[in-house]
């Protein structure tokens, strides 16, 4: 198996040789931040802080500027959206965002980074019922892979309202003698971090935790439709992006400090409409589901088949130097290869309606959480 095999398609050769080497240790240009496909340079060195503010100088033909309020991942950066021509750009702040919160909180996180014990205990965690119906899947707006949007139909289901921990993952591994994550030091995690998203998983990893809990992983449609709800919203909590809402790249340079994890469910401003936390940003999440096209969709790629898996919801680490593309959008795609281990994939389990053993304190249901 050569590096090439674990790494998805939008990376380029000198990506790959870089990630080779640091795959298991990120190393990012210096203020660099998750504005887009493609490596972008640091804040000082782009025109997008407002020094600039004829853009139409550069953005002609093929590069012209996006219609406003069109593209509302550009609002990931921008807190008005889209550029305009004439006017300059705006970064977001923590001070500019919507959702700064007024109570003391850490630009949206709500309690301490790190911590010795834990909230959500080592059991399989808590699930939410999702229930049956249409939702719409994909989006026209952005990648080739994620188009076109369509209705989807999903029967009901369970999946996990947090991403798996640290503390979750050590019971599995102590009651079946599984291998530990990486950065895991003689069989457990990190000081202070029991209640952090457990990473260094590979799908495999994922797969087999699940069914130690009687679970399984999700596909990409149960996740989506649990992450967007059935109104087609872009991220979990809605249209317009807000970086106190998730614990995302953009939040981490706005407070100009290294990116790491947080505990799960720090940011409950950011639930999706059926009460799940985390579906955006923290870690990449693994799902069932191999990477193909959506139906419909015409643009051929040689990475489509039973090659690698996809991973929804974006992380706190920002890919942008690898082209990775703005990772915060439910609709947001990333795939690799299911050996791959590093840290920003993670995962949630999910469950079949009617799986036998469920009981209601283990349970949630779903459409009466909001």
């Amino acid at each position: 198996m050569s590096i090439s095999d674990l790494l998805p398609h939008r990376f380029s050769i000198t990506a790959y040789i870089v990630l080779a080497l640091f795959l298991s240790l990120p190393i990012l240009p210096a203020g660099a931040v998750e504005t887009g496909a493609g490596p972008v340079a640091p804040k000082n060195e782009r025109h997008h802080g407002g020094a600039k503010s004829d853009c139409g100088s550069c953005h002609t033909g093929d590069k012209a500027l996006p219609d406003p309020g069109e593209v509302s991942y550009c609002r990931q950066c921008h807190e008005k959206g889209p550029p305009v021509a004439g006017e300059p750009l705006a970064l977001n702040t923590i001070e500019s965002s919507r959702g700064v919160s007024k109570d003391g909180d850490d630009a949206g996180m709500h309690g301490p980074a790190l911590y010795e014990e834990t909230k959500f205990g080592a059991k399989p965690g808590e699930m939410v019922r999702i229930p049956a119906g249409s939702f719409l899947m994909g989006s026209n707006e952005r990648l080739a892979d994620e188009s076109p949007e369509y209705t989807e139909t999903l029967k009901a289901y369970w999946i996990d309202r947090y991403e798996v921990t640290n503390l979750q993952y050590k019971a599995f591994i102590d009651a079946t003698g599984h291998r530990s994550p990486s950065h895991f030091r003689n069989r457990t995690y990190p000081d202070g971090k029991v209640d952090h998203p457990v990473t260094f998983v590979s799908w495999y990893d994922a797969r087999d935790y699940c069914a130690w809990a009687g679970k399984r992983l999700p596909t990409e449609e149960e996740w989506e439709k649990a992450a967007r709800g059935a109104d087609g919203r872009t991220y979990p909590w809605g249209n317009d992006f807000d970086i106190t809402r998730a614990n995302t790249p953009v939040r981490w340079a706005a407070l100009k400090r290294q990116g790491d994890t947080s505990p799960i469910g720090a940011f409950p401003s950011g639930a999706s409409p059926y009460g799940l936390e985390d579906m955006s940003g923290n870690v990449w999440e693994w799902t069932e589901s191999w990477y193909l096209p959506h139906p419909g969709n015409k643009q051929p790629s040689e990475n489509y088949g039973e090659i690698y898996k996809v991973l929804k919801g974006g992380s706190w680490w920002d890919c942008s130097f690898y082209k990775c593309g703005i990772s915060a959008p439910s609709y947001n795609r990333s795939f690799f290869n299911p050996h791959v281990r590093n840290s920003s994939f993670g995962f949630r389990c999910a469950r079949d309606d009617a799986a036998a053993g469920t009981t209601a304190s283990e349970l949630i249901q779903g459409e009466n959480t909001h």
